[in-house]
């Protein structure tokens, strides 16, 4: 099949006619509208993907802070510790972040009377590689109150050694 090519003006009127067009009628729109589909779905995708590993940040290695609570946020997707830790006599503060609050009321019981403000607990978990006062408590980890000794908290992968692989996998 051959074409004809039109003058330029033909084709201008063509394209700009007040004629009403069906909606996608060229290949240019029903292009459109595979890309426009395609966005949509990457982004109701998005909350599925938004869990997420911890991206190398963390040092394998576990440390045991101990400290003062400040707050606790239970919020998704992670819950938060906020604390106070004397560090050479000046106090800095700490924050600690573990599973959703889903899981800790599933699967350690608690309530919102667990962790109150004043509290001092023991936390052994990862800190952030830039050293920043910030752990990790989803792996290896455990918390236990200061005062009494009671075990609040344990990753069921508490008291593992810690991967040896590469970027500490297990590979």
């Amino acid at each position: 099949m051959t074409r004809t090519l039109r003058p330029l003006e033909e084709r201008a009127s063509r394209h700009c006619s007040s004629e009403a067009k069906p909606a996608f009628s060229s290949v240019r729109g029903a292009a459109s509208l595979a890309l426009f589909g395609a966005a949509m779905l990457l982004l109701a995708a998005s909350p599925a993907r938004a869990h997420h590993g911890d991206a190398d940040r963390y040092n394998q290695e576990v440390i045991t802070v101990t400290g003062t609570v400040v707050e606790v946020q239970m919020v998704n997707p992670h819950a938060h510790i906020v604390f106070d830790v004397v560090e050479g006599g000046k106090t800095v503060r700490w924050q600690a972040e573990l599973g959703g609050p889903q899981q800790l009321i599933k699967q350690f019981n608690w309530t919102p009377a667990t962790i109150k403000p004043g509290m001092k607990l023991t936390m052994i978990g990862r800190r952030l590689k830039s050293g920043a006062p910030y752990m990790n408590l989803t792996e290896r980890a455990n918390i236990v109150v200061a005062d009494t000794g009671k075990e609040i908290f344990r990753t069921p992968n508490f008291g593992e050694p810690a991967p040896t692989g590469p970027k500490g996998t297990l590979n």
